[in-house]
């Protein structure tokens, strides 16, 4: 089959475009994948973190940058760009109703010369919504022939928004492109984390419904055997969190890395962690659950979104009834006295059934289906 795959690719970083490159050298073992991203992804003027670009040098699948978000003149470029290419099927990434006009412009264009496209949406509705998000992802949704979802939650909200839309639900695959995990006690120690502690990781991006004020909240209060990382560049300003572990009796139990962590610091942080906690005020899928299970690492999280459909509660985690501090601290609490061992054994387990492999299957099955 031959494809093309229009999304988030590197130079830019973030989730997404780790996401699309595993999915795309995982299809191209079988098929011909031709990559396509954006040549301005978000004004920067827009944009809340420090950089929309990792380090050049790091495109593994070539991407060609056709697509301006802002820009009505590139989108017919860009479909006319995918057209050369041939492809029996377009996949698009779809993650925030501002990508809704280029994007939906794009596929309209595509089925209009015979292109299946289906998109993969990571959210229907945005974490943080405004008033014009349903009618254009409603209108964007409407512009594809099928559509691919990583929690029920998502999948719900795309019926909601357009009742006839053909949804395949597939889990979000462990990332595996960090590498192996390292020894925990130089992991440990090069964080500077006592050898003998409890080590809570937070991980990613910060933003308000990530909840990490609930954290705080819940690590004050636990006792002086937990250690908690923060690792993740905020999205906003830092200084009300700031004030909360300033406040924090034991703040010198919690390690801050408030930056934007390349790759190759990843397995150090999830190494050197005993839990990996998602205090989430709302979620859909999360690529950090991800990255937790591919090192082994056990979560403890809210029960919001998708997040109860990855966590197999008692199995592979925690799972918290409320989104409040002292409900995590209980979760977290809760977690610690399983068998960790066993934990890590169930999540081990997974890896087949969250495999890309898995994923790019299911994902071609669909295409053929429709």
């Amino acid at each position: 089959m031959r494809l093309a795959f229009l999304s988030a690719f590197p130079p830019f970083r973030g989730g997404i475009a780790q996401f699309s490159t595993a999915l795309v050298q995982e299809l191209r073992k079988e098929h011909v994948v031709q990559a396509f991203t954006f040549t301005t992804q978000y004004p920067q003027m827009l944009f809340p973190g420090t950089s929309q670009y990792g380090p050049e040098g790091t495109d593994p699948v070539r991407a060609e940058r056709v697509l301006g978000s802002i820009n009505p003149l590139s989108w017919g470029r860009t479909a006319s760009q995918i057209l050369r290419a041939k492809p029996d099927v377009a996949v698009l990434r779809y993650w925030m109703p501002f990508f809704a006009p280029s994007m939906g412009t794009v596929a309209h264009r595509l089925r209009k010369h015979g292109v299946k496209v289906i998109s993969i949406v990571d959210n229907a509705l945005p974490h943080e919504p405004r008033f014009y998000d349903k009618p254009l992802t409603r209108w964007f949704l409407r512009k594809n022939d099928g559509v691919v979802a990583m929690a029920e939650a998502v999948k719900n909200d795309i019926l909601v928004l357009d009742p006839q839309a053909r949804v395949k639900l597939m889990p979000h695959p462990m990332y595996d492109h960090f590498g192996e995990p390292v020894d925990p006690a130089q992991a440990r120690q090069g964080l500077g984390l006592p050898a003998d502690a409890r080590v809570l990781l937070f991980f990613g991006l910060i933003r308000d419904y990530k909840g990490l004020d609930l954290l705080i909240d819940a690590f004050g209060r636990l006792d002086g055997r937990y250690h908690l990382v923060i690792a993740g560049e905020p999205y906003g300003s830092f200084e009300g969190y700031q004030r909360q572990i300033d406040a924090l009796p034991r703040r010198a139990n919690i390690h801050l890395h408030a930056r934007f962590i390349p790759d190759d610091e990843v397995p150090r942080f999830f190494s050197a962690a005993d839990a990996v906690v998602l205090p989430y005020k709302s979620a859909t899928q999360s690529g950090v659950t991800a990255i937790a299970f591919h090192f082994g690492v056990p979560v403890v999280a809210t029960d919001v979104g998708g997040l109860r459909e990855a966590l197999d509660d008692g199995r592979a985690g925690v799972l918290v009834s409320e989104a409040t501090g002292p409900a995590v601290a209980e979760g977290i609490a809760r977690l610690f006295e399983l068998d960790l061992v066993r934990l890590r054994q169930h999540i081990t387990d997974l890896r087949e059934e969250l495999s890309w492999k898995r994923f790019a299957g299911g994902l071609v099955e669909f295409a053929k289906a429709l």
